[in-house]
């Protein structure tokens, strides 16, 4: 059987305002008190990991050495088949702006675009399948870890749709829906999406 983490403090290794505010719904039933590595002021590690794996690994043992606690780090992105699974592990880096671009920051709707226009560049019959991956990785100060994965399939839409989501959710529509991540109630998305699939193995585990 895996350590649990139990109740109490847990740093969510994040700087994402939308995503801690995901998270801390998803545990807080369980008596977790979430506490983001910005609020604590911690560094953001270099996500220098091939697989959504190894980028949560390194960011969960990155706020667990410096602040001395247990940790959950979140590594997820878009994977789009016409585009042979980019952006993966890069989605966030699709959305950095460069100095030209307006400077340092993250443009979603820009990354968006950036998609949209690969697809477009294919022809009006570019397949717009998709899906997103979730990894969550906790590692405790003694070194120990567990790691826990969940995908939602289904198809991108254009242009951008709702604003209750954040990231790619805008454009993203899961199999069987109509309504994009950003236009789904955030009660009805944190049942469906590849965070939620994640974490219902995270939470069978510590939990169950």
């Amino acid at each position: 059987m895996t350590r649990r983490i139990g109740s109490g403090s847990l740093v969510i290794a994040t700087h994402n305002a939308g995503k801690l505010k995901e998270i801390s719904a998803l545990l807080g039933p369980y008596g977790v008190k979430c506490i983001s590595a910005g609020a604590l002021g911690l560094p953001e590690p270099a996500e220098t990991g091939r697989t959504f794996i190894d980028n949560a690994l390194i960011k969960a043992r990155a706020a667990t050495e410096a602040s001395g606690l247990a940790a959950l780090a979140d590594d997820s992105g878009l994977s789009v088949a016409a585009l042979d699974g980019r952006p993966g592990v890069y989605s966030a880096d699709w959305a950095e702006r460069q100095w030209f671009e307006g400077g340092p920051g993250r443009d979603w709707f820009m990354a968006m675009g950036k998609v949209e226009g690969m697809l477009q560049a294919q022809g009006a019959d570019a397949e717009r399948a998709a899906w997103f991956s979730c990894v969550l990785a906790i590692s405790w100060p003694d070194g120990e870890s567990a790691v826990y994965e969940g995908r939602v399939d289904g198809s991108l839409v254009w242009p951008p749709r709702g604003e209750l989501g954040f990231g790619y959710d805008p454009v993203f529509v899961p199999a069987g829906a109509q309504q994009t991540f950003a236009e789904i109630d955030p009660s009805e998305k944190h049942r469906i999406s590849h965070r939620a699939a994640a974490f219902d193995k995270l939470v069978a585990d510590q939990f169950g």
